[in-house]
């Protein structure tokens, strides 16, 4: 009996054993072999080409396309005003007629003094070939003659002058007369303002000098309609240089038919220098890292779902997208959320395409329709 306990203990210790063994190879077989790294999900979006325009914010002021200040030519009295302040006139049209009564009597007296001095003339014409007068007589009947006929020139152009019209289609400033008011020549009657099209004035660096030329797309901003932008085309690049500030004067002309904009309005203007139908275009996002000024740094997603990361130029920013000169083809996917969990070669899975819909140029078709 004392034989008989120790060896059953043995027994039974060795099949415990047996059994420990056997679990814990059968757990490590369930767990199979080490897990690789994790698939991390990430937003994703494809590099597109989109037309993008390279632009110059400037500030200028906006001109007349035409002024003018409408004065007398002659000393008068206003005997009557054919125009209202704020119409338009077109060219031509009779703005102010002067009392033309003494003018008028003037020029009677110059047409009978030269009908004499004609009769004269024509006289000392025939004395002359008659030899009945000297020639210096002649001469004197001579200018006497040309000289009346001035003066009724004079009178004539005089007489017209009492006679004010437009001089181009404007529209008429206030009025600083009134009927029956005596002038001079110096008194300023009106203005006359063609605000259809308005120009634009501005400065512009001289370094851009060899990106200027006419026709190119101005759009203008200007503070009594803030959001609202007013298209144009640039018609004058100065030829020379100022000194002082090493600019260029440039104008161009804005369509302005409603006459909402004003000669003299501050404006905040964008002349476009460049347009590239084709440039490839990302979310601002998409750029992890920013060197040297132009370039960045991009995750791009492989056809086997790794991620690298690229170096690109970057060219115009634009509000939330960005251009890539260099680095990047249309329809390769990019990152643009999920690039502080990423390193290279990692394993990334796109997230739903719902979730791109913020880094997209254009909102799909159903969602516009939507909203």
């Amino acid at each position: 009996m004392k034989l008989t306990y120790p060896i059953c203990s043995l027994a039974l210790l060795a099949a415990l054993i047996s059994t420990g063994c056997d679990r814990a190879a059968s757990d490590k077989a369930a767990q199979g072999a080490p897990a690789g790294p994790p698939v991390i999900q990430v937003v994703a979006v494809n590099a597109e080409k989109r037309p993008v325009k390279e632009a110059l914010s400037l500030v200028g002021t906006l001109a007349a396309n035409e002024s003018v200040e409408i004065k007398s030519e002659i000393d008068g009295v206003i005997q009557e005003i054919l125009f209202k302040e704020g119409d338009t006139v077109k060219k031509g049209q009779l703005l102010v007629r002067l009392d033309e009564t003494r003018l008028s009597a003037s020029l009677t007296e110059a047409e009978a003094n030269f009908a004499l001095s004609k009769a004269n003339f024509e006289r000392s014409k025939a004395l002359l070939k008659g030899e009945l007068i000297s020639k210096q007589e002649y001469d004197q009947t001579v200018a006497n003659y040309q000289g009346n006929e001035a003066t009724v020139a004079i009178k004539k152009r005089e007489l017209k002058d009492t006679r004010i019209y437009a001089p181009f289609d404007a529209v008429a400033s206030s009025r600083n007369v009134s009927p029956g008011q005596v002038i001079s020549k110096n008194s300023i009657i009106t203005y006359l303002v063609d605000i259809d099209p308005v120009k634009a004035e501005f400065n512009v660096p001289e370094r851009f000098l060899g990106q200027l030329q006419p026709g190119q797309r101005v759009e203008v901003n200007v503070a009594a309609f803030p959001g609202r932008m007013f298209g144009g085309s640039v018609f004058f690049v100065s030829p020379f240089i100022a000194p002082d500030t090493r600019t260029a004067l440039v104008k161009a002309r804005l369509p302005n038919e409603s006459r909402e904009l004003k000669p003299g309005m501050f404006a905040n203007l964008e002349l476009e220098l460049a347009l590239r139908d084709n440039a490839i275009v990302i979310p601002e996002a998409a750029i992890s890292q920013i060197r040297e000024g132009n370039r960045g740094m991009v995750y791009v997603i492989d056809d086997k779902s790794t991620v690298q990361l690229r170096a690109v130029t970057l060219g115009v920013r634009m509000p939330r997208f960005v251009e890539v000169v260099d680095g990047l083809k249309e329809g390769e996917q990019i990152v643009v959320e999920g690039v502080q969990k990423l390193g290279p070669g990692a394993k990334v899975k796109p997230a739903p395409p719902a979730s791109a819909e913020p880094y997209l140029w254009e909102k799909p078709a159903a969602d516009a329709a939507k909203r």
